[in-house]
C-alpha cells in the first residue's frame, strides 16, 4: 500500500514537472503602446491634430481674456457716469458673456477629449490585427503592455518591430 502511494506521488510530481516545462516554453513578449502611438506616422498625425485643436482653443481663450479685461476696465471707468440700473445691466451682460464663454470652452475641451479617446480607440483597433498576425507568425502566446512589466529582458520588447509593420500598413487614421 505504501508502495502504491509512493508510486502515485512520484507520477504526480513527474507530471507536474512536465507540465511546468511545457508552460515555460510558451513565448511571451511585451509592447510599449504609447511609444507606437507617439512614433508612428498615424499617431504623429493624430497628435498634430490634437495640438492644433488645443492651440485654437488657447488662442480663442487668450483673445476672450483680453476682450473681457478691456470691457471690465471700461465698465469700471463708467461706474460713476452710468446710472445704477445701466451699470448693473452692463455688469450682468459682462458676467453672462463670461459664463457663455466658459461654457463654450468647456464644450470645446470636452470635444477635444472625446476626439482623443476616439482616435486612440481607432488606433488600437487598427493595431490589434497587426499584433494578432505578428504573434501567429512568431509563435508568441502572450503580448503584455510594457507599463505592466516591472522587469523584462529587452529582447522580449517587440515595439520596434510592430512600429515598423504598423507604419507600412497604416498611413492615416480617420475619425468621424
Amino acid at each position: 500500500m505504501l508502495k502504491n502511494y509512493l508510486s502515485f506521488y512520484l507520477i504526480i510530481i513527474i507530471i507536474s514537472f512536465i507540465t511546468n516545462t511545457v508552460k515555460a516554453t510558451e513565448k511571451i513578449a511585451f509592447i510599449d503602446l504609447n511609444a507606437i502611438f507617439d512614433n508612428s506616422a498615424a499617431g504623429k498625425k493624430i497628435n498634430s491634430q490634437v495640438k492644433e485643436k488645443q492651440k485654437k482653443i488657447n488662442v480663442s481663450l487668450k483673445k476672450f481674456q483680453e476682450t473681457f479685461k478691456s470691457d471690465r476696465e471700461k465698465l469700471k471707468t463708467q461706474k460713476n457716469v452710468l446710472s445704477k440700473e445701466e451699470y448693473k445691466k452692463k455688469f450682468l451682460k459682462l458676467e453672462q458673456d463670461l459664463n457663455d464663454f466658459n461654457f463654450s470652452i468647456k464644450k470645446r475641451n470636452d470635444e477635444l477629449a472625446s476626439f482623443q479617446i476616439k482616435t486612440r480607440a481607432e488606433f488600437f483597433d487598427k493595431l490589434r490585427p497587426i499584433l494578432e498576425e505578428y504573434s501567429k507568425q512568431n509563435g508568441i502566446s502572450i503580448i503584455l503592455k510594457k507599463e505592466n512589466i516591472l522587469i523584462g529582458k529587452t529582447n522580449l520588447d517587440i515595439s520596434k518591430n510592430i512600429l515598423d509593420i504598423f507604419d507600412k500598413q497604416i498611413k492615416k487614421i480617420s475619425v468621424n
